[in-house]
Protein backbone atom coordinates (compact mmCIF):
# COMPACT_ATOMS: atom_id res chain seq x y z
CA UNK A 1 0.00 0.00 0.00
CA UNK A 2 1.27 3.48 -0.84
CA UNK A 3 2.03 6.30 1.76
CA UNK A 4 -0.25 8.32 -0.37
CA UNK A 5 -3.14 5.66 0.21
CA UNK A 6 -2.24 5.44 4.02
CA UNK A 7 -2.26 9.28 4.03
CA UNK A 8 -5.53 9.68 2.23
CA UNK A 9 -7.40 7.11 4.53
CA UNK A 10 -6.12 8.58 7.81
CA UNK A 11 -7.26 12.11 6.65
CA UNK A 12 -10.88 10.85 6.26
CA UNK A 13 -11.62 8.62 9.10
CA UNK A 14 -9.93 11.60 10.95
CA UNK A 15 -11.99 14.29 9.39
CA UNK A 16 -14.95 12.11 10.02
CA UNK A 17 -14.99 11.50 13.51
CA UNK A 18 -13.68 14.90 14.17
CA UNK A 19 -17.26 15.73 12.33
CA UNK A 20 -19.43 13.25 14.32
CA UNK A 21 -18.08 14.04 17.71
CA UNK A 22 -18.71 18.06 17.08
CA UNK A 23 -21.69 17.08 16.38
CA UNK A 24 -22.70 15.35 19.55
CA UNK A 25 -23.81 12.44 17.65
CA UNK A 26 -20.60 10.31 19.65
CA UNK A 27 -18.26 11.24 22.51
CA UNK A 28 -14.45 12.51 21.84
CA UNK A 29 -13.26 9.12 23.32
CA UNK A 30 -15.31 7.30 20.54
CA UNK A 31 -14.13 9.20 18.00
CA UNK A 32 -10.48 8.50 18.67
CA UNK A 33 -11.45 4.89 17.97
CA UNK A 34 -9.54 3.93 14.39
CA UNK A 35 -12.01 2.43 11.32
CA UNK A 36 -10.53 -0.87 10.32
CA UNK A 37 -11.76 -1.69 6.56
CA UNK A 38 -13.93 -4.19 5.81
CA UNK A 39 -13.92 -7.12 3.70
CA UNK A 40 -14.48 -5.75 0.17
CA UNK A 41 -15.07 -7.93 -3.49
CA UNK A 42 -17.04 -7.38 -6.21
CA UNK A 43 -20.58 -8.47 -5.94
CA UNK A 44 -22.23 -7.79 -8.85
CA UNK A 45 -25.07 -6.13 -9.72
CA UNK A 46 -28.59 -6.44 -9.11
CA UNK A 47 -30.30 -4.40 -12.48
CA UNK A 48 -28.37 -1.46 -12.31
CA UNK A 49 -27.41 -0.96 -8.55
CA UNK A 50 -24.08 -2.30 -7.49
CA UNK A 51 -24.28 -4.34 -4.04
CA UNK A 52 -22.92 -3.09 -1.51
CA UNK A 53 -19.60 -4.34 -0.65
CA UNK A 54 -21.08 -6.60 2.15
CA UNK A 55 -23.49 -9.34 3.01
CA UNK A 56 -23.81 -7.51 6.56
CA UNK A 57 -24.50 -4.24 5.52
CA UNK A 58 -27.21 -4.94 2.78
CA UNK A 59 -28.73 -6.90 5.37
CA UNK A 60 -28.71 -3.88 8.14
CA UNK A 61 -29.60 -2.00 5.62
CA UNK A 62 -32.77 -4.46 4.40
CA UNK A 63 -33.53 -4.24 7.73
CA UNK A 64 -33.95 -0.60 8.12
CA UNK A 65 -36.11 -0.21 5.12
CA UNK A 66 -38.48 -2.28 7.18
CA UNK A 67 -38.62 -0.08 9.70
CA UNK A 68 -39.22 3.11 7.70
CA UNK A 69 -41.86 1.16 6.31
CA UNK A 70 -43.32 -0.04 9.45
CA UNK A 71 -42.96 3.03 10.82
CA UNK A 72 -43.48 5.79 7.99
CA UNK A 73 -46.00 4.26 5.36
CA UNK A 74 -47.83 1.43 7.64
CA UNK A 75 -49.42 0.75 11.55
CA UNK A 76 -47.02 3.46 13.79
CA UNK A 77 -47.74 6.18 10.95
CA UNK A 78 -51.51 5.09 11.65
CA UNK A 79 -51.68 4.58 15.05
CA UNK A 80 -49.46 8.16 15.77
CA UNK A 81 -52.72 9.88 13.37
CA UNK A 82 -55.12 7.96 15.39
CA UNK A 83 -53.53 8.95 18.75
CA UNK A 84 -53.35 12.35 17.80
CA UNK A 85 -57.15 12.62 17.08
CA UNK A 86 -57.69 11.32 20.46
CA UNK A 87 -55.36 13.64 22.15
CA UNK A 88 -56.62 16.56 20.36
CA UNK A 89 -60.23 15.52 20.73
CA UNK A 90 -59.71 15.37 24.88
CA UNK A 91 -58.59 19.06 24.99
CA UNK A 92 -61.75 19.92 23.75
CA UNK A 93 -60.44 20.75 20.32
CA UNK A 94 -63.00 20.52 17.10
CA UNK A 95 -60.35 19.85 14.55
CA UNK A 96 -62.98 20.88 11.63
CA UNK A 97 -63.26 24.19 13.28
CA UNK A 98 -60.21 25.12 14.68
CA UNK A 99 -57.34 25.08 11.96
CA UNK A 100 -56.11 27.98 13.03
CA UNK A 101 -54.76 26.28 16.41
CA UNK A 102 -50.69 27.18 16.59
CA UNK A 103 -48.07 24.33 15.72
CA UNK A 104 -46.46 24.77 18.84
CA UNK A 105 -50.34 23.74 20.58
CA UNK A 106 -50.14 20.74 18.52
CA UNK A 107 -46.52 19.74 19.72
CA UNK A 108 -47.74 20.39 23.10
CA UNK A 109 -50.38 18.12 23.12
CA UNK A 110 -47.71 15.29 21.49
CA UNK A 111 -44.46 15.31 22.74
CA UNK A 112 -45.24 13.44 25.99
CA UNK A 113 -47.69 10.65 23.88
CA UNK A 114 -45.27 7.05 24.00
CA UNK A 115 -47.09 6.44 21.20
CA UNK A 116 -46.68 9.91 19.29
CA UNK A 117 -42.50 9.76 20.62
CA UNK A 118 -42.37 6.30 19.28
CA UNK A 119 -43.30 7.24 16.48
CA UNK A 120 -40.88 10.29 15.75
CA UNK A 121 -37.64 8.44 17.49
CA UNK A 122 -38.37 5.32 15.17
CA UNK A 123 -37.98 7.44 11.80
CA UNK A 124 -35.38 9.34 12.90
CA UNK A 125 -33.49 7.00 14.59
CA UNK A 126 -33.56 4.68 11.23
CA UNK A 127 -32.35 7.84 9.60
CA UNK A 128 -29.22 7.88 11.50
CA UNK A 129 -28.16 5.04 11.71
CA UNK A 130 -28.76 3.81 8.19
CA UNK A 131 -26.41 6.73 7.03
CA UNK A 132 -24.01 5.62 10.07
CA UNK A 133 -23.16 2.57 9.16
CA UNK A 134 -23.33 3.25 5.11
CA UNK A 135 -21.04 6.30 5.88
CA UNK A 136 -18.80 3.72 8.00
CA UNK A 137 -18.35 1.36 5.36
CA UNK A 138 -17.50 3.45 2.65
CA UNK A 139 -14.78 5.75 4.52
CA UNK A 140 -13.06 2.31 5.81
CA UNK A 141 -12.57 1.57 2.40
CA UNK A 142 -11.98 5.22 1.49
CA UNK A 143 -8.60 3.68 -1.15
CA UNK A 144 -10.97 1.59 -3.24
CA UNK A 145 -13.73 4.42 -3.60
CA UNK A 146 -11.68 7.24 -3.77
CA UNK A 147 -9.81 4.95 -6.96
CA UNK A 148 -12.91 4.83 -8.72
CA UNK A 149 -13.99 7.95 -8.83
CA UNK A 150 -10.46 9.50 -10.20
CA UNK A 151 -10.52 6.55 -12.66
CA UNK A 152 -13.85 7.53 -13.83
CA UNK A 153 -13.59 11.70 -13.90
CA UNK A 154 -11.90 12.32 -17.73
CA UNK A 155 -13.43 9.14 -19.06
CA UNK A 156 -17.42 9.05 -20.71
CA UNK A 157 -19.28 8.57 -22.49
CA UNK A 158 -20.55 12.02 -20.86
CA UNK A 159 -18.74 14.65 -19.15
CA UNK A 160 -17.42 15.41 -15.59
CA UNK A 161 -17.01 18.97 -14.36
CA UNK A 162 -15.75 19.83 -10.56
CA UNK A 163 -15.40 23.58 -9.22
CA UNK A 164 -13.85 22.52 -5.60
CA UNK A 165 -12.74 26.26 -5.55
CA UNK A 166 -16.04 27.30 -5.51
CA UNK A 167 -18.16 29.50 -3.53
CA UNK A 168 -20.14 27.11 -1.30
CA UNK A 169 -23.31 28.89 0.01
CA UNK A 170 -23.75 28.24 3.71
CA UNK A 171 -27.25 27.14 3.01
CA UNK A 172 -25.99 24.14 1.20
CA UNK A 173 -23.76 23.07 4.43
CA UNK A 174 -25.80 21.13 6.64
CA UNK A 175 -26.88 17.30 7.46
CA UNK A 176 -29.94 17.12 4.67
CA UNK A 177 -32.30 14.16 5.62
CA UNK A 178 -29.57 13.76 8.44
CA UNK A 179 -26.85 12.39 6.31
CA UNK A 180 -23.88 12.49 7.64
CA UNK A 181 -21.35 15.22 6.34
CA UNK A 182 -24.40 16.73 4.11
CA UNK A 183 -24.06 17.01 0.33
CA UNK A 184 -21.10 18.98 -0.01
CA UNK A 185 -19.23 17.83 3.30
CA UNK A 186 -18.18 14.32 2.43
CA UNK A 187 -16.00 12.95 -0.32
CA UNK A 188 -18.49 9.51 -0.29
CA UNK A 189 -21.70 11.56 -0.47
CA UNK A 190 -22.99 10.29 -3.94
CA UNK A 191 -21.95 6.57 -2.66
CA UNK A 192 -24.05 7.01 0.67
CA UNK A 193 -27.19 9.02 -0.64
CA UNK A 194 -27.37 6.62 -3.60
CA UNK A 195 -27.86 3.79 -1.22
CA UNK A 196 -30.71 5.68 1.02
CA UNK A 197 -32.65 6.54 -2.21
CA UNK A 198 -33.65 2.37 -2.24
CA UNK A 199 -35.22 2.48 1.43
CA UNK A 200 -37.09 6.53 0.69
CA UNK A 201 -40.40 6.38 -0.70
CA UNK A 202 -41.30 2.40 0.57
CA UNK A 203 -39.11 1.33 -2.30
CA UNK A 204 -40.39 3.28 -5.13
CA UNK A 205 -36.95 4.03 -6.00
CA UNK A 206 -35.81 0.40 -6.62
CA UNK A 207 -34.07 0.40 -9.98
CA UNK A 208 -34.39 3.89 -10.51
CA UNK A 209 -38.01 3.10 -11.08
CA UNK A 210 -39.36 6.12 -9.23
CA UNK A 211 -36.91 8.74 -11.74
CA UNK A 212 -37.87 6.82 -14.57
CA UNK A 213 -41.64 7.21 -14.11
CA UNK A 214 -41.23 11.24 -13.61
CA UNK A 215 -39.52 11.01 -16.93
CA UNK A 216 -41.82 9.52 -18.71
CA UNK A 217 -44.76 11.50 -17.04
CA UNK A 218 -42.77 14.90 -18.22
CA UNK A 219 -44.58 17.11 -20.68
CA UNK A 220 -42.54 17.97 -23.37
CA UNK A 221 -42.77 21.52 -25.64
CA UNK A 222 -45.51 22.05 -27.95
CA UNK A 223 -43.42 21.80 -30.83
CA UNK A 224 -42.48 18.12 -29.60
CA UNK A 225 -38.62 19.76 -29.97
CA UNK A 226 -36.91 17.71 -27.04
CA UNK A 227 -32.62 18.82 -27.78
CA UNK A 228 -31.34 19.97 -24.34
CA UNK A 229 -32.60 18.99 -21.28
CA UNK A 230 -31.69 19.90 -17.82
CA UNK A 231 -31.42 18.13 -14.01
CA UNK A 232 -31.32 21.25 -11.49
CA UNK A 233 -30.08 19.49 -8.20
CA UNK A 234 -29.38 16.53 -9.53
CA UNK A 235 -27.62 14.36 -6.71
CA UNK A 236 -26.29 11.48 -7.97
CA UNK A 237 -28.12 11.82 -11.57
CA UNK A 238 -31.31 9.26 -11.45
CA UNK A 239 -33.22 11.90 -12.82
CA UNK A 240 -31.29 12.74 -15.29
CA UNK A 241 -30.03 9.92 -16.37
CA UNK A 242 -33.75 8.63 -16.67
CA UNK A 243 -34.29 11.79 -19.02
CA UNK A 244 -31.49 10.41 -21.59
CA UNK A 245 -33.37 6.92 -21.36
CA UNK A 246 -36.43 8.21 -22.69
CA UNK A 247 -34.83 11.17 -24.81
CA UNK A 248 -31.82 8.94 -25.95
CA UNK A 249 -31.07 11.91 -28.94
CA UNK A 250 -31.22 14.64 -25.97
CA UNK A 251 -27.79 16.16 -24.56
CA UNK A 252 -28.61 16.16 -20.94
CA UNK A 253 -27.01 17.85 -18.12
CA UNK A 254 -27.25 17.02 -14.26
CA UNK A 255 -26.22 19.91 -12.25
CA UNK A 256 -25.84 20.08 -8.49
CA UNK A 257 -23.80 22.43 -5.64
CA UNK A 258 -22.46 19.04 -4.32
CA UNK A 259 -18.93 17.67 -5.43
CA UNK A 260 -18.98 14.94 -4.36
CA UNK A 261 -22.60 13.99 -5.63
CA UNK A 262 -22.39 14.70 -9.47
CA UNK A 263 -18.78 13.08 -8.89
CA UNK A 264 -20.66 9.74 -8.24
CA UNK A 265 -23.07 10.31 -10.49
CA UNK A 266 -20.77 10.54 -13.43
CA UNK A 267 -19.19 6.66 -11.96
CA UNK A 268 -22.84 5.38 -12.31
CA UNK A 269 -23.36 6.53 -15.79
CA UNK A 270 -20.28 5.48 -16.95
CA UNK A 271 -20.85 2.17 -15.34
CA UNK A 272 -24.22 1.95 -17.21
CA UNK A 273 -23.19 3.42 -20.45
CA UNK A 274 -25.40 6.32 -20.17
CA UNK A 275 -24.27 9.26 -22.27
CA UNK A 276 -24.71 12.31 -19.40
CA UNK A 277 -23.46 15.37 -18.32
CA UNK A 278 -22.39 16.23 -15.10
CA UNK A 279 -21.32 19.78 -13.36
CA UNK A 280 -20.42 21.04 -9.83
CA UNK A 281 -22.86 24.51 -10.49
CA UNK A 282 -25.26 26.52 -8.17
CA UNK A 283 -28.42 26.37 -9.46
CA UNK A 284 -29.19 30.05 -9.10
CA UNK A 285 -26.57 30.69 -11.35
CA UNK A 286 -25.54 28.07 -13.97
CA UNK A 287 -23.63 29.50 -16.35
CA UNK A 288 -25.65 27.94 -19.34
CA UNK A 289 -26.50 30.42 -22.57
CA UNK A 290 -29.77 31.99 -22.57
CA UNK A 291 -32.40 30.36 -24.16
CA UNK A 292 -30.42 27.01 -23.90
CA UNK A 293 -32.83 24.01 -22.72
CA UNK A 294 -35.86 22.68 -23.90
CA UNK A 295 -36.86 21.00 -20.80
CA UNK A 296 -35.56 21.57 -16.86
CA UNK A 297 -36.29 20.08 -14.44
CA UNK A 298 -35.70 19.31 -10.48
CA UNK A 299 -36.35 16.77 -8.23
CA UNK A 300 -36.92 17.82 -4.59
CA UNK A 301 -35.10 20.73 -4.72
CA UNK A 302 -36.95 23.72 -3.50
CA UNK A 303 -37.55 22.59 0.02
CA UNK A 304 -33.82 22.01 0.07
CA UNK A 305 -32.89 25.60 -0.36
CA UNK A 306 -33.85 28.61 1.12
CA UNK A 307 -36.86 30.73 -0.42
CA UNK A 308 -34.66 33.86 -1.83
CA UNK A 309 -32.87 31.16 -3.41
CA UNK A 310 -35.52 29.65 -4.37
CA UNK A 311 -36.83 33.07 -6.38
CA UNK A 312 -33.10 33.25 -7.88
CA UNK A 313 -33.55 29.64 -9.15
CA UNK A 314 -36.70 30.36 -10.51
CA UNK A 315 -34.99 33.49 -12.32
CA UNK A 316 -31.99 31.92 -13.95
CA UNK A 317 -34.59 28.84 -15.28
CA UNK A 318 -36.90 31.76 -16.99
CA UNK A 319 -33.48 33.00 -18.47
CA UNK A 320 -31.92 29.86 -19.55
CA UNK A 321 -34.97 28.04 -21.17
CA UNK A 322 -35.76 28.84 -24.42
CA UNK A 323 -39.38 30.05 -25.66
CA UNK A 324 -41.18 27.14 -25.92
CA UNK A 325 -39.37 25.83 -23.17
CA UNK A 326 -40.88 23.91 -19.72
CA UNK A 327 -39.85 23.60 -16.17
CA UNK A 328 -41.46 20.35 -14.51
CA UNK A 329 -40.64 20.79 -10.59
CA UNK A 330 -41.44 17.43 -8.73
CA UNK A 331 -41.68 18.61 -4.87
CA UNK A 332 -43.72 18.93 -1.99
CA UNK A 333 -46.72 21.78 -2.54
CA UNK A 334 -46.06 21.03 -6.68
CA UNK A 335 -49.13 19.05 -6.60
CA UNK A 336 -50.47 19.40 -3.44
CA UNK A 337 -51.19 22.22 -0.91
CA UNK A 338 -49.28 22.14 2.12
CA UNK A 339 -50.97 20.17 4.69
CA UNK A 340 -53.63 21.38 6.93
CA UNK A 341 -54.28 18.66 9.04
CA UNK A 342 -52.96 18.25 12.86
CA UNK A 343 -51.48 14.86 11.71
CA UNK A 344 -50.42 16.75 8.39
CA UNK A 345 -48.74 19.94 10.15
CA UNK A 346 -47.02 17.61 12.69
CA UNK A 347 -45.19 15.73 10.52
CA UNK A 348 -43.96 19.04 8.77
CA UNK A 349 -42.23 20.33 11.60
CA UNK A 350 -41.12 17.21 12.30
CA UNK A 351 -39.45 17.01 9.17
CA UNK A 352 -38.36 20.34 9.42
CA UNK A 353 -37.18 20.01 13.44
CA UNK A 354 -35.08 16.88 13.30
CA UNK A 355 -34.85 15.17 9.89
CA UNK A 356 -32.36 18.77 9.00
CA UNK A 357 -35.28 19.67 6.36
CA UNK A 358 -34.04 23.12 7.54
CA UNK A 359 -35.66 25.36 4.44
CA UNK A 360 -38.83 23.32 4.70
CA UNK A 361 -40.88 26.14 6.38
CA UNK A 362 -39.53 29.09 4.22
CA UNK A 363 -40.57 26.63 1.01
CA UNK A 364 -44.06 26.40 2.75
CA UNK A 365 -43.96 30.43 2.26
CA UNK A 366 -43.51 30.34 -0.97
CA UNK A 367 -45.86 31.70 -3.44
CA UNK A 368 -45.22 28.95 -6.24
CA UNK A 369 -47.70 30.70 -9.11
CA UNK A 370 -46.97 33.91 -8.45
CA UNK A 371 -42.91 33.64 -7.88
CA UNK A 372 -42.76 31.93 -11.43
CA UNK A 373 -45.28 34.38 -13.44
CA UNK A 374 -43.13 37.38 -11.78
CA UNK A 375 -40.00 35.71 -13.53
CA UNK A 376 -42.14 35.71 -17.00
CA UNK A 377 -43.10 32.12 -17.05
CA UNK A 378 -46.75 30.83 -17.85
CA UNK A 379 -48.09 28.69 -14.92
CA UNK A 380 -50.59 25.44 -15.63
CA UNK A 381 -51.35 23.75 -11.99
CA UNK A 382 -53.23 20.65 -14.23
CA UNK A 383 -49.87 19.59 -15.87
CA UNK A 384 -49.13 15.55 -16.02
CA UNK A 385 -48.93 13.65 -12.62
CA UNK A 386 -45.55 12.55 -11.84
CA UNK A 387 -46.84 9.05 -10.81
CA UNK A 388 -44.28 9.83 -8.30
CA UNK A 389 -46.60 11.05 -5.74
CA UNK A 390 -49.21 8.99 -3.93
CA UNK A 391 -52.17 11.33 -4.34
CA UNK A 392 -51.75 11.34 -8.16
CA UNK A 393 -52.86 14.53 -8.77
CA UNK A 394 -51.71 17.02 -11.25
CA UNK A 395 -48.26 18.57 -10.89
CA UNK A 396 -47.70 21.97 -11.80
CA UNK A 397 -45.54 22.87 -15.22
CA UNK A 398 -43.91 26.62 -16.15
CA UNK A 399 -43.89 27.62 -19.95
CA UNK A 400 -41.69 29.69 -21.21
CA UNK A 401 -43.42 31.82 -23.93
Amino acid sequence: MSKLELNRRSLFAGTAAVSLASSGLISRADAAVAVTPDAVAPRGKRGIFRRLPNLNLESYQDFLRGVRQWSNFYGLAAACEERMAEILKKEGIDTAHDADLKLDHIIAFSEKDPIITLYGRAWLDGQYYKFLTLRDAFHANADLYLSEMEANDKVGPGSLELNPTMHIPEYTKHEIHTQLGGYVGDPFAGYIYLYDTLILNDGANEQDTGFLTIANASPVPKDGKVRRIHDLGTGVGQLATSLKRRFPEAEVWGTDIGGPMVRYAHVRANDNNWNVNFAQRLAEDTKFPDNHFDIITSMQMHHEVTAEATKAIFKEIARTLRPGGLYYPIDTRTSSATAKDFFGRFNGYLTYRWNHEDWWMEWESVDIKKELTAVGLKVDENGPSSGFSRNGRPNLVAYKV
